[in-house]
């Protein structure tokens, strides 16, 4: 049975950002969590209009665009709870080790973050920040939305269905390997988004796609699967590589 296209989009709105959204109280299985990874691009669009806004009205006043930029990547790590920028830093942490993928997956559920999560969170965040500030500097909103819409269809890269479950409980047993048509289906959306941004745009996807695709397939070889923090970290270094191209080939 197919899930409501509505619960789906509330399902993802009330995993991956802190908007309130009425719950069922049911507990999400399979069917569920496929349905809210196809939904996550809408999520990144609602997510890039509130960061584009926000951009378009902090250039009003007087603050520095670098300060715009910094702002700008705070606001989403609010709305998003941190929870992609801790996927980052676990993500990068669990990387750094040596060992088997029961010592990756020990290594990131330590809790702390160790020098490759910082690392990391610096340059990755750091991008983020610069990129907004040259692009609000630009007056490219639409460029700002948009890259942020299309680190969300990262996650649903991510999810394929070639990819398994890191753990057989958790977050990544309810989406891993989910998704195999609805990839098809937001690359065409993203290039019909970015059309009107033009060819920097549209070269984005592609470049974003692929640098997805064999990110997470490393992961999922070195952790013996795929999880929520991988999830996390595909999001937020799709937004950074898409930041990273509007502004260099823009």
């Amino acid at each position: 049975m197919a899930v409501d296209p509505l619960r789906a989009v509330g399902t993802a709105f009330s995993w991956l950002t802190v908007f309130p959204v009425p719950s069922t109280h049911e507990a999400p299985d399979r069917r569920v969590g496929a349905a809210a990874i196809t939904a996550v691009p809408v999520v990144g669009a609602a997510l890039g209009a509130l960061a584009a806004c926000a951009a378009l009205g902090l250039s009003y006043t007087r603050a520095p665009t670098l300060l715009i930029g910094l702002l700008v990547v705070g606001l989403l790590a609010l709305l998003t709870r941190g929870m992609h920028v801790d996927g980052l830093a676990d993500t990068a942490d669990g990387l750094g080790c040596y060992g088997s993928p029961e010592r990756v997956r020990e290594v990131m559920r330590g809790g702390s973050a160790g020098p490759f999560a910082i690392a990391t969170l610096v340059l990755v965040l750091g991008i983020d920040a610069v990129c907004v500030a040259t692009l609000a500097n630009d007056r490219c909103w639409y460029a700002i939305g948009f890259a942020v819409m299309l680190s969300r269809v990262a996650a649903v890269v991510a999810c394929r269905w070639t990819l398994t479950p890191s753990s057989p409980d958790g977050f990544g047993a309810l989406v891993a390997g989910s998704q195999r048509w609805s990839i098809v289906v937001w690359t065409a959306v993203a290039l019909a988004v970015a059309y009107p941004a033009g060819l920097a745009a549209m070269a984005t996807v592609p470049v974003a796609a692929v640098a997805i695709w064999w990110f997470s397939a490393h992961c999922a070889r070195r952790m013996g699967g795929i999880n929520g923090d991988v999830l996390g970290a595909s999001i937020e270094l799709t937004l950074a590589i898409s930041l990273a191209v509007l502004v260099c080939a823009g």
